[in-house]
Formats: structure tokens, C-alpha cells, sequence
């Protein structure tokens, strides 16, 4: 019987090829969609579940406020004390681990005899930790010891670098590497000559579904300045870096919520009393969902995005069944006859409603397949657009094969029953009497609705992708204060030549047609290289009530970005800070009424090293993200903290040109870092 059942359904199908593409065509089109959601739901709901230890892994967030008491912020780094200071205070805790990931390193591989033989830059991924961060997190290595970062000057390197710098990772055990190491003091990273690194272990390949990028793993304790001075281990709980943090691995019998009451007193005992940063626990879980903190990664999605995401594949889903119905329900009539002979023969309701449902789960079994092939076919498009590292492999997920056999029996029901119940319920005398028409077919007026229901849902997608363009278009036109037009940004790392060598290559860049030239630390809007200062005002006791960005900046930056004064003068060229300028938000935080008022004030940072005069008010500019509020903002020269050079590309050369103008003379004047 079932045999026969297939067999008809299948010849039903072939004779009305038209109806079966166009259903075909709209329910994989449909599917493949919901299938390519889920694949990026399933992505981002998987970051660093792999651990075995995931529930009682947390990092230690610093809550600050900036400007008021209502201004309350969230940040992933701590002060430098902080991870040394848990381990004596809470030996209970299982683990803890200091974290730090630096940016823009520049590396070179080193012979037998210690000469460099290979140059590498790496952005990012390499981290300085200690051997408890691999006793929290689930990172195998296939070679080497964990335990070798509590030696300095060591290093792991994933499997993929080492056979990037060495060949073959096998080769790589028992190689000197050589790095540029930062010391961190007050809220700046100064840079010490590069130190040889041995490669001590190999880290198996890091899975795309974590927010540890890891590429090399330097020992915490590595020494860059020569004197036992180590670069994260700094006194001074007002001493922190963008990008340092502290991870702790809590017993089973201590809950995060009974921690956090213990860490607020300890944090109250050895904190400075004009301090009022405090501190909690956020559980590895949470750290993907959280924009606000954010990661190493720079990469979050909300859970609210993640909730939307699954409205829009069901509504894409359900269109697809409300129109297979349509189409169904539409040739109700001309299958009429058809069900009048098969009841004359003696066929009764479930049969028929066993036929039909049947053709409707071939129809969407052939979509489904067809489902597959397209997004075999644009998840690469999809990975490229979105910057994912989403995989397809049937035969291997089990959860893509159970997705795919629920969307099957789903959608089989959802859009079979309905057309199926509506075939069945003719009656023979009046089908082969030809006596049924649309007017009086059954389910017409259910038909209807669903035309407008499916209406109203491709209206509201519609309505929201305007929504979209709109909120893009306004991000993209939306002033920021600043000129952004034509200029590149190109990171390096300081040379022990300095302030000259920078003079020589801005003289370079501007013979050779650029129209502006100027070396900073970062540019006038970053989210997460934002670095927030503490600072005293005008010879005050104690620190201000709240922090201020601090950008490094020569006296080029204000001219590069056309940015505006509204008081006072621009910064004078220096090599060291002489003098700041603010903005006004910054004024008014201070609660002085005119921008006239803050000139030649002095202002303390980086615990009183930095002592200077404000020379220059600017006016407002975008300096974080444009969900949040204008920030204080303080800029000062010190050529050791420029990381970038900012180039306004000629309005008179295309970019392609001044481009290989810049690569020659980078080349000419970093021969050893291209």
C-alpha cells in the first residue's frame, strides 16, 4: 500500500511539473534560509561551551563611573595588582590567571646562530598569561608544557604559526623567536627593545567558536626591561591596560554571587580611597553577549539579535508553508474528479489524506535536498560578508541533520495537513457531476486569509529592512565631529629612533603629495582601544569623580582630522607631554560654564607623572560609539605612546598611487618590518 502510495504521488508530481518547481523552488529557498540562520544561531551560541570547566570559569569586570554617579560602565580590564593580589587573598579559588593581549607585535624568527631570517607582523592573537589559564580553559597542546610559562622568555605557538614562521610545526620546538615587549606603568604601554623567546610547546589548531584568538602564548613573567621589572606587575591599583585581565576558576562550593560580596571587601581594603571603581564576576558564558565589555575578540552578539534572528526564520518559514497551501488549496478544484473516482473505487478520507500528505512530504523532501546544495553554495558568501568561520558538513552534525528531518516533518505538516483535509472532504456525486467551482470549494475563504497573513509578514520584513537602511544610512551620513574622508590609518611599532625618525618619515609622506601626515595613538573614535585615565584637576588632594579618554597625539592630529577649537591654541610639537588639550565635555564634567575657563589650568595623570597645562578646548566630537553619550576627552603629545600614523591621502592622486607611494617609502625606512 505505502509502495503505492509513492508511486502515485510521485506520477502526480511529474504530470504537474509547473505546480511541483514553483512549490519546490519556494519551500528551498525558504528552508535554506532558515538553515543558514540556524547555522549562524547555532555558531554564536557555541563560544566557548567546549570547556569543560565553562559554569565555573568567570572574569573579574571593573564597573567605574566616568562622568556622575548615573554614568556606570563596564570594562574587562583591571588593575595590574589585581591577579597577583586574589591569589594571596583567596587561596580557596582553584585558579587564577592574569590576561593580557597585545596588538600589532612584530616577531622574528631567529637561526641557530640568533640572526632574524624571517619577519612577521601579527595584529593580534598573541596573549601573555601564566600555566593557570590552560588549567581553566580547554586548549590541547600536542607538544611542549603548559608549564613552561612559569619560566620568562617562553612561549607556546599554535600549530598553524609555527608552520607559518618554521615549516613545519615539529621543527619549531626548541626555537628562539624574538618579540617587542610593552611596559605598562600608570595607564600607558611604553615600548623596550624586542627579547628572545624559546618556543617551549605547541598548541593544537584553536576552535573559530572561541573568543580566545590565541596565536602565540608569552609567559607572563617575560622580561622586557632589563632590571626584573616586569611589564604587567606593576604596584598601584590605578594601573591598568585596555586589554589586561584577570580570570578565576571558582571551587564547586562557591557561587559567584557569595565571591562577589568577598571581592567588594577586599577591593574596599587595598583600593586608594578616591578610587571608586569596583569590581564583579561575570561568568565565560556571558562574555559573548556582552557589547558592553566586550572580548578579545571584539566580536559579541546580543541575546535580543540572537531572538530576532529566530523570528525572522520562522516568519520566512511560515511564508514559504502559507504559500505552498495557496498553491495546494488553489488546484483544489481541479482535483476534483480525481477524488471523486478514488472514492467511487473505495477510497475513504484517511486514504486520501494519506495520499496527499505523502506528495506534500515528497515536495518537501525534494526541497529540502535542493535546501542543501544552496547553502552548500553561498555559505562561503555568507562567511565572507559576515566575517564567520561557519562549516557545513552533513554527514558529521548531528545537529544540521536534526534540524533538517524537523523542518521535513514540520513544514509537511504545517503546509500538508491543511490542503490534505480540503481534498478529502469533496463529495464524489458532486465532483464528477463537475458541479464544483472556486465559489464553493471548501477552505476558499481560510485561503484568503492566509494571502493576507502572508502579506502582512512580507510587508513587515519589508518594512523592517527599510527600517535598517535607514539606521545604516544614518551611521554612515551622521557627522562625527571629525574629517574621515581620505585618511588611512597604518599601525607600527615605536622605533628606538623616535621623535627624529618620525620628523623624517612625515617629511616623506607630504614630498610625496599627501596632504596631511600625523602620528597618535589612535584615532579621535575607537570602542575598545579607548583608554580611560584618572586624573586630578587644577593641584587638587584627590583624583576627579571621573575618567577621561586619553589619546597620544602630535601636533598634527588636530589639522589631519579637521578637528575644531573652540578655545585656546593647538599643541605645540613636542617629544614628550608639555601641555593637553580637552574637550568640552570634559569641561562641563567639570562643572566650569565657559571652555575660557580650563585654559592654563593644570592637569595630573598617570599617577604625577604627567603634569601639565590645558592650552586648547575642542569642540565636541564623536570619540566612542554612537549608542553612547559624548566622552571627557584628553590629548596630549608623548611620541613613546604613538602606535599609528594617520595619512590624508591626496585630493590630486588616486588612492592606488598614493598607496605605493606609502609602501616605498615604508619600505625605504623600515627595511626590516614590511
Amino acid at each position: 500500500m505505502l509502495k503505492n502510495y509513492f508511486k502515485t504521488a510521485f506520477r502526480s508530481l511529474i504530470r504537474k511539473r509547473n505546480y511541483t518547481i514553483i512549490n519546490v523552488t519556494g519551500l528551498a529557498v525558504g528552508i535554506a534560509v532558515c538553515m543558514i540562520i540556524f547555522m549562524i544561531i547555532q555558531y554564536q551560541t557555541s563560544f566557548d561551551t567546549f570547556h569543560s570547566k565553562k559554569d565555573r570559569i568567570y572574569r573579574v569586570l571593573t564597573i567605574s563611573n566616568h562622568a556622575d554617579a548615573a554614568n556606570i560602565s563596564y570594562a574587562r580590564n583591571v588593575p595590574f595588582p589585581m591577579p597577583e593580589g586574589l591569589k594571596a587573598a583567596f587561596p580557596q579559588v582553584e585558579q587564577i590567571a592574569p590576561v593580557y593581549a597585545s596588538h600589532n607585535d612584530e616577531l622574528q624568527v631567529l637561526d641557530d646562530n640568533g640572526m632574524p631570517v624571517k619577519n612577521f607582523k601579527e595584529q593580534s592573537g598573541v596573549f601573555y598569561t601564566s600555566p593557570s589559564f590552560f588549567k581553566m580553559f580547554d586548549f590541547p597542546l600536542i607538544a611542549g608544557s603548559y608549564e613552561s610559562l612559569n619560566e620568562p622568555n617562553h612561549v607556546l605557538l599554535t600549530k598553524e604559526i609555527a608552520e607559518t614562521y618554521f615549516g613545519d610545526w615539529k621543527t619549531a620546538m626548541g626555537k628562539t623567536i624574538k618579540i617587542a615587549g610593552y611596559y605598562s606603568m600608570g595607564a600607558g604601554l611604553f615600548q623596550f627593545p624586542p627579547v628572545a623567546l624559546k618556543v617551549s610547546g605547541i598548541l593544537a589548531t584553536i576552535p573559530a567558536n572561541t573568543d580566545f584568538r590565541l596565536k602565540l602564548v608569552v609567559a607572563y613573567g617575560t622580561d622586557f626591561t632589563g632590571d626584573k621589572l616586569y611589564g604587567f606587575q606593576q604596584p598601584g591599583w590605578n594601573g591598568t591596560a585596555p586589554d589586561f585581565g584577570c580570570y578565576v576558576l571558582l571551587p564547586p562550593d562557591i557561587s559567584a554571587d557569595i565571591f562577589n560580596q568577598q571581592l567588594s571587601a577586599y577591593a574596599r581594603k587595598v583600593k586608594p580611597a578616591e578610587n571608586k571603581d569596583s569590581y564583579i564576576l561575570q561568568s565565560v558564558g556571558a562574555i559573548h553577549y556582552d557589547a558592553a565589555a566586550g572580548n578579545y575578540s571584539n566580536k559579541t552578539i546580543s541575546h535580543a539579535l540572537i531572538n530576532v534572528l529566530w523570528l525572522i526564520a520562522a516568519l520566512i518559514l511560515l511564508i514559504a508553508c502559507v504559500n505552498f497551501i495557496n498553491l495546494s488549496t488553489a488546484r483544489a478544484v481541479n482535483r476534483a474528479k480525481e477524488v471523486g473516482v478514488r472514492k467511487v473505487l473505495g477510497s475513504n478520507k484517511s486514504q486520501l489524506r494519506a495520499q496527499f500528505i505523502l506528495e506534500s512530504l515528497l515536495i518537501v523532501a525534494i526541497a529540502v535536498i535542493f535546501a542543501v546544495g544552496i547553502t552548500f553554495s553561498t555559505l562561503p558568501y555568507v562567511n565572507r560578508l559576515l566575517e564567520l568561520s561557519l562549516s557545513f558538513n552533513i554527514v558529521n552534525s548531528f545537529t544540521v541533520v536534526l534540524f533538517l528531518l524537523v523542518i521535513t516533518i514540520g513544514v509537511t505538516v504545517l503546509a500538508g495537513l491543511y490542503p490534505a483535509v480540503v481534498l478529502s472532504r469533496f463529495s464524489p456525486v458532486n465532483a464528477l457531476k463537475s458541479r464544483l467551482t472556486v465559489n464553493t470549494t471548501r477552505g476558499i475563504s481560510l485561503r484568503r486569509a492566509l494571502v493576507v497573513f502572508q502579506f502582512i509578514i512580507a510587508q513587515g520584513l519589508i518594512i523592517g529592512t527599510l527600517v535598517i537602511v535607514q539606521q545604516m544610512n544614518y551611521f554612515m551620513d551622521q557627522p562625527l565631529g571629525f574629517d574621515k574622508d581620505a585618511i588611512v590609518n597604518v599601525p607600527f611599532r615605536p622605533d628606538n629612533r623616535g621623535e627624529k625618525l618620525a620628523d623624517y618619515v612625515k617629511q616623506q609622506l607630504l614630498l610625496n603629495g599627501m596632504q596631511a601626515v600625523s602620528f597618535n595613538s589612535n584615532s579621535p573614535i575607537e570602542e575598545d582601544n579607548n583608554m580611560f585615565t584618572r586624573f586630578r584637576f587644577d593641584h587638587a588632594l584627590k583624583d576627579a569623580d571621573f575618567q577621561t579618554i586619553t589619546k597620544f597625539a602630535d601636533n598634527d592630529y588636530v589639522p589631519t582630522y579637521k578637528l575644531q577649537l573652540v578655545a585656546g591654541r593647538n599643541l605645540q610639537p613636542s617629544g614628550p607631554t608639555t601641555e593637553f588639550l580637552v574637550n568640552e565635555s570634559f569641561v562641563k564634567n567639570l562643572g566650569l560654564k565657559r571652555p575660557e575657563d580650563i585654559l592654563n589650568k593644570e592637569i595630573s595623570i598617570m599617577d604625577g607623572l604627567m603634569k601639565c597645562p590645558v592650552v586648547g578646548v575642542l569642540k565636541d566630537f564623536n570619540n566612542r560609539s554612537l549608542r553612547q553619550n559624548m566622552a571627557p576627552l584628553l590629548i596630549a603629545t608623548n611620541a613613546t605612546m604613538y602606535r599609528q600614523v594617520s595619512i590624508k591621502l591626496s585630493a590630486t592622486k588616486n588612492i592606488t598611487s598614493s598607496m605605493q607611494s606609502l609602501k616605498k617609502i615604508w619600505e625605504q625606512t623600515f627595511p626590516d618590518r614590511v
